[in-house]
């Protein structure tokens, strides 16, 4: 059986949920999430289950490296995160992913972009279905993917979050408004 440790951190942004693996990062999710949106975070319903094959424990000091550099990451002292990921999606999935964590602190990309760096030149649709389903914001960083128009879009945690981040790193130079 698995073991996903859990925390729930304040950052400059809202509450956030962090959930880990042995192996790294698992889950990133913010407090709010819109309608629709995956989620780790255990179900109690589910948690009442006799079958299953993930056991959650909550663990804010084991879980305490991440809230670290993610404090440095909100007070701009950090630009890169140092810790393990668990990355689980599919193949393409995995590729959006690791194309959005090349993407250097402040700069920004393009849907377009994206599904050219992953062999997918006509598949922007499907990479931004990938970031929607990335289950670890902030660190594999899908808020620096704008539409092709160069404007802010499609954000699990809402426009004026992606803004926040983006004015944070100093990507919004020429981004313009939703």
């Amino acid at each position: 059986m698995e073991v996903l440790h859990l925390t729930n951190i304040d950052s400059a942004i809202g509450p956030l949920f962090l959930a880990a693996s042995d192996r790294g990062l698992v889950a990133l999710e913010f407090d709010a999430r819109l309608p629709g949106q995956q989620s780790i975070r255990p179900n109690p319903r589910h948690l009442r289950e006799e079958h299953h094959d993930v056991r959650f424990e909550n663990a804010s000091c084991s879980m305490q490296r991440y809230a670290d550099e993610l404090e440095e990451y909100f007070s701009g002292k950090r630009r890169e995160f140092n810790f393990p990921l668990d990355l689980r999606g599919t193949d393409f999935q995995l590729a959006c992913w690791r194309a959005l964590l090349a993407i250097p602190y402040g700069e920004t990309r393009t849907y377009a972009d994206i599904a050219r760096a992953v062999g997918k030149p006509n598949a922007f649709r499907a990479v931004g279905m990938a970031n929607n389903r990335n289950p670890i914001a902030i660190v594999v960083p899908c808020h620096r993917v704008l539409a092709s128009d160069g404007t802010l879009c499609g954000y699990g945690g809402g426009l004026d979050v992606k803004r926040k981040l983006l004015e944070l790193e100093g990507a919004l130079t020429g981004v313009l408004a939703a």
